[in-house]
């Protein structure tokens, strides 16, 4: 049974939901005054990642991309809220794909799809934006939330306008493997900070050691997915632009940890290229390789 206060939640978001995004930037302005400055939401946190993760840099220069994230990250807070009511028209003018090619060709030769990002931009958009794109049938792969109120109110967003499945993580390659009669794109961000344990793969990320969930590599070699690296970025305010890279069109012919490797290497490009468009909030470095792991 949803709590009050998932009802009170969702009544504010859709209201709030039909007032234009300009105005919805307008209160992202000032969360954002409040969460820098005020509040100072995970600051320590950011400030943290953003030094170890770029050592080279000045103070002055890590400061001003802790600003342009802060920014961004409250920017995601009016992109979703509005998106209780973006229409199909508005996600396809506002999250722009530069080469759909690539999987309408591998839907024309029925060949199924990881679709792996990280979490850039806005993740969210990005997922109701794939659907648009190709005749795969849509999957989006999703972690459940701690709090199960606001689980159920994001689950609920995430359907709104959208022809898309959604997939818990824990049962996703059961799910998959019962989806078989057409080719499939499956979405899933895949920076999720994992437990860190010896089933992990570990690999130097942003000049630290850094473990990350090779879950996706196993499905694709079980399954036989292609697998897409999706670059995100933000050209300007509201507005998003992806491209798809190739990590590997035939997995069976990749070496243990290749694929893995590969997503990270081009996720960390990404985020030096633009380093404020990553989400630097989450504690992505909370787990430390230990002996155990370092020598499996």
């Amino acid at each position: 049974m949803k709590s009050p206060g998932f009802y009170l939640v969702r009544i504010i978001t859709l209201f709030l939901g039909l007032f234009p995004i300009w105005f919805l930037f307008l209160i992202s302005d000032l969360l954002y005054f409040f969460a820098f400055y005020i509040i100072r939401y995970r600051r320590k946190v950011v400030r943290r990642n953003l030094i170890n993760s770029f050592p080279e840099k000045s103070s002055k220069e890590i400061k001003l991309i802790e600003k342009e994230f802060y920014h961004n990250f409250t920017d995601l807070f009016a992109e979703n809220v509005k998106m209780t009511q973006l229409s199909k028209a508005s996600i396809r003018q506002r999250v722009i794909c530069e080469n759909p090619d690539i999987l309408t060709s591998l839907a024309d030769s029925g060949r199924s799809v990881f679709l792996a990002t990280g979490h850039s931009g806005n993740w969210e958009w990005v997922a109701k934006a794939i659907p648009l794109l190709t005749n795969h049938r849509s999957i989006a792969i999703f972690k459940r939330l701690s709090n199960k109120s606001f689980d159920a109110l994001i689950g609920e967003i995430r359907l709104n306008h959208n022809n898309q499945m959604l997939l818990e993580s824990r049962s996703a390659y059961k799910g998959l493997r019962q989806l078989s009669d057409r080719p499939n794109a499956v979405f899933i961000v895949a920076d999720q900070s994992p437990s860190g344990n010896d089933q992990d793969y570990w690999t130097q990320f942003l000049h630290q050691e850094t473990a990350f969930f090779n879950g996706p590599e196993k499905m694709a070699k079980a399954l036989n997915y292609a697998v897409l690296y999706v670059e995100v970025t933000r050209p300007k305010r509201g507005y998003y632009s992806i491209r798809f890279s190739p990590i590997t069109l035939d997995p069976s012919q990749a070496a243990p940890n290749e694929i893995t490797e590969k997503y990270a290497r081009m996720l960390e490009r990404a985020i030096v290229a633009s380093p404020s468009n990553w989400l630097w909030s989450h504690r992505r470095w909370k787990h430390q390789r230990t002996k155990t792991n370092a020598d499996a």
